[in-house]
């Protein structure tokens, strides 16, 4: 039961009455854009709706008149304590507390499933997330990331959507060349050579030893030979004289024996980078694990040119051409600073411009190879080419300039039929007891995911991470992290789950044959007399439970788990509120030893609480615990 959607389905019924009797003018009603929300201040009532303001110029009618008689409709239910028109012609309705007993009956009823919707319709959706260069251990930034996407990749599960969850693999370009060489430095000292300081331009972090240790673990002194371009020229043209000299049978043996070394040795460098990325894609799952992450898909970005399908990026370039969106032209110089983008020369470019962008793209570098959003391009084509019409990206801070160039390719490549949503998630200030911290012992240089989540544990990271909008900067304290106080939110949150169950456990005395089992409470609560339930603050609390089925598809469509966050605070915040007036107020204590009738009522409030609780701490990826320790 979704109290919102019931309201909006009535207002919709009292506008269809208006309409039929010819207040509404000749044409049919658009009942679409009427929305049933909360109102901003909770002394105006329980719901307010926009009806008349939204259908008011389409009817030829003043807002408040018409407000004024869909007011009146609405009177006319049973449920409907008052409905008064507000302001400009907000609509203000106070309802029957009946209707919150309903929803919390319909909560404790439908258990792990309430607030599950269907408003995605199965349509399918891609969330890319994390996308780390596998050239390191992840560290604070890139665990915000991965948070986000997988929590919101839960709420869109939730919604109805059918959801892949998505790591794009970044295993081409310099920066893995360079990874090669560092393994491959780790790979000597490993194997007892000196290797002295790690050269500028190289990865200098510890981390790098592990991959090394494998490496020489798993092929001895084989690689201590690696040679490079020059040594290869080399090689090749010694084997040509040869060639020339060798004549005899048993010579032309030797010579393909040693072809067969050169290959080898040729392709080292290739195994070898292939080897470093499988390492340290290893290290990144483990990293991802510790935060209970998996995706389903892991896409290589090498794959786009050394696939199974061959040359996808140039494909896409050329199909693309085909549709008139690439060209040979020039780039005016930029405004202001300069640009990396701009080459005063003739050059393959993205007519970005026609869909939305600020300037044309190039496609190629002067050397002829591919730019890193040319591979983007074709990437974003796989999505749509797997069905993807709605994909999301989840990126970091500073990845902001890079969202109006990538929305217009996949404009380009879909023909204006999939949707690009660019999450940017920004920066991650670490401070313990209020003081930075910068340096990790692992890497030298970041600190990183594996040590906060070794340090403070995994809810409290996934909970703190979603505790701000994504777009915010987002300060996590080590040390406030592990409070047990109302101040540390996931403490906070988590103690009202634990607490309500606290509620169940002491209550078996007054109701003998209580489960201990969440399901199997449920099902004996579910015929609770809720009538009883008629403080303030429990009606309170069960309008809050009420909530939840709106926030969390709401949540969903505008890609924001942030919002659950919040609601599982607020929520917990009132819960433990109701439980410091039966201190006070003895005859509001959840279990009233001489009244089961009412401690039933009250069990099955506290079952409605505990079961959102820990479907909002699931969508959030945190453990909602039924005791704290």
């Amino acid at each position: 039961m979704n109290v919102f959607t019931l309201f909006t389905d009535h207002v919709g019924s009292a506008v269809t009455t208006l309409a039929k009797s010819g207040a509404l003018g000749s044409a049919p009603p658009d009942l679409s854009r009427i929305v049933v929300e909360p109102p901003r201040d909770a002394s105006h009532g329980d719901l307010a709706t926009n009806a008349a303001m939204a259908l008011a110029k389409e009817a030829g009618r003043k807002p408040r008149e018409l407000a004024e008689q869909i007011a009146a409709e609405l009177a006319k239910r049973p449920e409907v304590v008052k409905a008064e028109v507000a302001g400009p012609g907000f609509i203000n309705l106070t309802l029957d507390p009946s209707v919150w007993r309903q929803a919390l009956a319909y909560a404790v009823a439908a258990g792990s499933d309430y607030g599950r919707g269907d408003v995605g319709a199965g349509e399918a959706v891609n969330v890319e997330y994390v996308s780390a260069n596998p050239t390191g251990p992840m560290h604070v930034g890139h665990c915000r990331g991965a948070v986000f996407g997988d929590a919101l990749a839960n709420l869109l599960a939730f919604a109805g959507f059918a959801v892949t969850r998505e790591y794009y693999i970044n295993d081409a370009g310099a920066q893995v060349e360079a990874l090669t060489r560092s393994a491959f430095l780790r790979y000597l000292e490993a194997r007892g050579k000196i290797i002295g300081e790690i050269p500028e331009g190289l990865y200098p972090g510890d981390y790098l030893k592990a991959a090394g240790e494998a490496l020489a673990k798993e092929h001895g002194g084989g690689l201590l030979i690696w040679p490079d371009k020059q040594r290869l020229r080399e090689l090749r043209a010694r084997r040509r004289r040869k060639l020339l000299r060798w004549k005899r049978f048993a010579r032309w043996w030797r010579l393909v024996r040693q072809f067969q070394r050169l290959l080898s040795s040729r392709s080292k460098p290739r195994r070898l980078r292939q080897r470093a990325i499988e390492l340290m894609m290893a290290s990144i799952r483990e990293d991802l694990a510790a935060l209970n992450i998996k995706h389903d898909v892991f896409f290589s970005e090498r794959s786009l040119i050394e696939g199974d399908r061959g040359d996808q990026v140039g494909a896409t370039i050329e199909w693309l051409r085909a549709q008139g969106h690439v060209y040979e032209g020039r780039l005016p110089p930029p405004k202001g600073a300069p640009s990396e983008d701009w080459e005063d020369r003739e050059q393959t470019l993205f007519r970005a411009t026609a869909f939305g962008d600020d300037v044309d793209r190039p496609l190629k570098k002067s050397d002829g190879s591919y730019t890193y959003f040319a591979s983007d391009i074709a990437y974003h084509k796989s999505k749509f080419d797997r069905g993807f019409r709605n994909m999301i990206d989840v990126w970091g801070a500073d990845h902001g300039g890079y969202v109006k160039r990538m929305k217009a390719a996949v404009k380009a490549v879909s023909g204006d039929t999939a949707e690009l949503d660019v999450k940017i998630v920004q920066l991650v200030k670490l401070s313990r007891a209020g003081v930075e911290v910068k340096m990790s012992k692992r890497s030298g240089e970041f600190v990183t995911l594996r040590e906060v989540v070794d340090e403070v544990g995994r809810d409290a990271v996934r909970f703190m991470m979603l505790y701000r909008k994504n777009d915010a900067p987002l300060d996590f304290d080590l040390a406030k992290v592990i409070e047990q106080s109302k101040d540390n939110p996931v403490f906070y949150v988590q103690y009202g789950h634990a607490r309500g169950n606290s509620v169940f456990r002491n209550a078996v005395e007054v109701v003998p044959g209580l489960p201990a089992e969440s399901a199997a409470r449920a099902a004996f609560l579910r015929d609770a007399p809720l009538a009883r339930l008629d403080d303030a603050g429990e009606i309170a609390l069960m309008r809050k439970i009420a909530a939840y089925p709106r926030l969390a598809e709401a949540s969903a469509l505008a890609h924001e788990p942030h919002r659950i966050a919040f609601y599982l605070y607020e929520l917990a915040s009132e819960f433990h509120a109701l439980w410091s007036k039966g201190s006070d107020a003895p005859h509001l204590r959840f279990i009233i030893q001489d009244d089961p009738q009412v401690t039933v009522a009250r069990l099955a409030l506290v079952q409605g609480v505990v079961t959102v609780l820990a479907s909002g701490l699931a969508l959030l990826g945190v453990e909602a615990p039924s005791e704290m320790r």
